[in-house]
């Protein structure tokens, strides 16, 4: 475990399958005329590849993510961090939930994820060291390397686990993410203040719905 590490961070960034989810792929006939347009183009210019995401109008991608880690979104923003996903796969799923939890950096089909790395710390202003980075898959490794805090989710390659600063108690899609959120809200000496905070909020939304 690293927590001078931890205290430092200001940003935590995320691998999407294996990490955001248990690494499962689904895909389904489309209804309706098929997935998004920007993230079809996208997938479009990359199908070639191999990789990066089923380029079709008739099927689309879908994923399963842990209601969990979606609440460890919310109290990282109230914890005062900003989060980010960077993932190789060009998903409609991945866009819609990173919007749904608000993620403020979204970087899909990023085969050198290092390079993605770099823009967002060009674009906020931050040092290597402030950012988390959380994956589970040799492609994560370059990130790892250069953050500031690497943590490897329990389902991880044994490479990466090897080069991680902690390790989540649960599996990636089964509360990884959750878990590195609290670690690091925790060694800040946040979380339990931002649990209760968290708490509050939500119940003076259902009071305001009760009256």
């Amino acid at each position: 475990m690293s927590p001078d590490r931890a205290k430092k961070i200001k940003l935590m960034l995320f691998d999407v399958d294996g990490v955001m989810t248990d690494g499962t792929i689904f895909f389904f006939p489309a209804p309706g005329g098929g997935a998004g347009h920007d993230t079809n183009e996208h997938r479009q210019q990359m199908a070639e590849k191999g990789g990066f995401g089923i380029a079709s109008h008739e099927f689309i991608e879908a994923k399963g993510f842990n209601a969990h880690d979606g609440t460890g979104f919310s109290l990282a923003r109230l914890g005062g961090l900003t989060t980010g996903i960077i993932t190789k796969r060009i998903s409609e799923t991945v866009a819609l939930r990173a919007r749904d939890l608000k993620i403020e950096h979204i970087y899909q089909g990023q085969q050198d994820k290092a390079a993605a790395f770099y823009e967002i710390l060009e674009k906020t202003g931050l040092q290597p060291e402030q950012v988390c980075y959380v994956g589970d898959d040799v492609i994560d490794l370059p990130v790892m390397r250069l953050c500031g805090l690497a943590i490897a989710v329990k389902n991880s390659r044994a490479e990466v686990i090897r080069e991680s600063h902690y390790v989540t108690p649960h599996e990636g899609g089964k509360g990884a993410v959750r878990d590195a959120i609290e670690y690091v809200l925790r060694e800040q000496g946040s979380l339990e203040r931002v649990i209760e905070e968290y708490i509050q909020s939500r119940s003076q939304v259902n009071a305001a719905k009760a009256h």
